[in-house]
């Protein structure tokens, strides 16, 4: 996209509040998707797969769908605009539904994955959302526009589980097949309203130049933004992409189990109606701490119980740590390009976040089967701790730069 003097903020922000308010629906609406997926990808791949220790795979195909969309996503938005990107996204969601109908329909597993995997492309187009809006906006203004763009996730929390709920009879014994159906539909319409952003072609000033990825990779401030939004995310998925099997395997029914991920997805977006506000004051690091913090309570949460109680406790007070974590995150990353490197920094930003995601992901349903959902919560502490001491050293070495920079002499040690 072309940016716009940055003197005129008013100008600048006319502009991206009319981008943030369509790119708010269709995350509603490309969130509704992926919340499809979580709440039946490792119940319908229990019915499906050889064995139950295979039941998460479609979830973490999904995954690898996200990381192998992230790096395309960036070169399409490149060269061809990011609109282009966002029509390309939702067309694979379109084609997730209609291939996770007909997978159920012939009890395909392999067919189901292959449907999750455009979802997961789907999916990566749709994190992009995020970024795109703050494209063109005032540097007060692009906290915000995170935030409220992932603000549109809320309704995705509504709207996703409930569509599964209103729709996983409809066509006995096909259990979930209509709900894919219905997540095609949703997804052609949100392609009718991506048609309408603004967001033109680049400008060829801005496919030339910047600095090379490598030396933006090397800054302290992006280390610590890629890991802390891996972290955040990763944890995040590995015990969300469980949680279902899991209260299946403890006796809890199917309505428990999709009131659970209703509001884990509420959860996870709610926040963000305030969220780019507390980074405005308070700055990113300390948001990206606490999220990580709240990800570590929630694996307290599942430790403590396997009641129906337990569960959605933890799934509430994960997606809270994610939100905080991963807008956080993604507010480091912002700070770390300049105008004409965004498409190209936060496309690698987020193949780095869906790349270990996805190693990881594969691993859920195995904790599971083999070790419990007690070792899948434990896994949480190791990353966590990673995350906020990476933040810490990235504070350091941000303070000890300013220092240099107008002479004052840093710590003796």
């Amino acid at each position: 996209m072309i940016d716009l003097p940055i003197a005129d903020d008013s100008t600048n922000d006319a502009r991206a509040r009319g981008n943030v308010r369509k790119l708010a629906v269709a995350q509603a609406l490309a969130g509704a998707n992926s919340a499809v997926i979580f709440a039946t990808g490792a119940i319908v791949g229990s019915m499906l797969a050889p064995s139950v220790s295979l039941a998460t795979v479609p979830i973490s195909i999904y995954v690898v769908g996200l990381a192998c969309g992230t790096l395309p996503v960036g070169i399409i938005s490149r060269a061809y605009g990011r609109r282009v990107a966002f029509i390309i996204g939702s067309g694979c969601g379109a084609i997730c539904g209609v291939l996770g109908a007909l997978a159920i329909f012939n009890a395909s597993f392999a067919l189901f994955c292959c449907a999750t995997f455009f979802g997961g492309f789907y999916g990566a187009v749709a994190q992009s959302y995020r970024f795109a809006a703050a494209d063109g906006a005032s540097a007060a203004y692009r906290p915000k526009a995170v935030s409220w763009v992932m603000a549109g996730g809320v309704f995705a929390g509504v709207l996703g589980p409930q569509l599964v709920q209103w729709t996983m009879d409809i066509w006995p014994p096909y259990l979930f097949a209509v709900s894919f159906a219905a997540q095609a539909v949703v997804a052609l319409i949100a392609m009718a309203l991506l048609c309408t952003v603004d967001a033109p072609k680049p400008a060829p000033a801005d496919l030339h130049g910047g600095r090379p990825l490598l030396e933006i990779a090397r800054q302290p401030r992006f280390i610590a933004a890629a890991i802390c939004g891996v972290v955040s995310y990763s944890m995040m998925n590995l015990v969300m992409t469980s949680a279902p099997l899991a209260m299946k395997m403890c006796g809890l029914s199917l309505s428990d189990s999709n009131f659970g991920i209703q509001w884990h997805v509420v959860a996870m977006y709610g926040p963000s109606f305030f969220t780019g506000s507390l980074i405005a004051r308070f700055g990113a690091p300390r948001i990206v701490a606490a999220g990580l913090a709240l990800e570590a309570v929630a694996a307290v949460i599942g430790l403590s119980g396997i009641t129906a109680m337990h569960f959605w406790g933890g799934l509430v007070v994960l997606g809270l740590g994610w939100n905080f974590g991963f807008i956080g995150a993604s507010a480091l990353v912002l700070e770390s390009h300049r105008p004409q490197e965004r498409n190209k920094v936060q496309a690698f930003n987020d193949f780095l976040v869906f790349g270990v995601m996805a190693v990881g992901s594969f691993s859920s349903g195995q904790l599971l089967a083999n070790y419990g959902w007690g070792t899948v919560n434990a896994v949480v502490f190791p990353p966590v701790l990673l995350g906020l001491g990476m933040l810490a050293l990235a504070g350091f070495a941000r303070r000890r730069a300013a220092q240099q920079a107008i002479g004052v002499p840093g710590p003796a040690s």
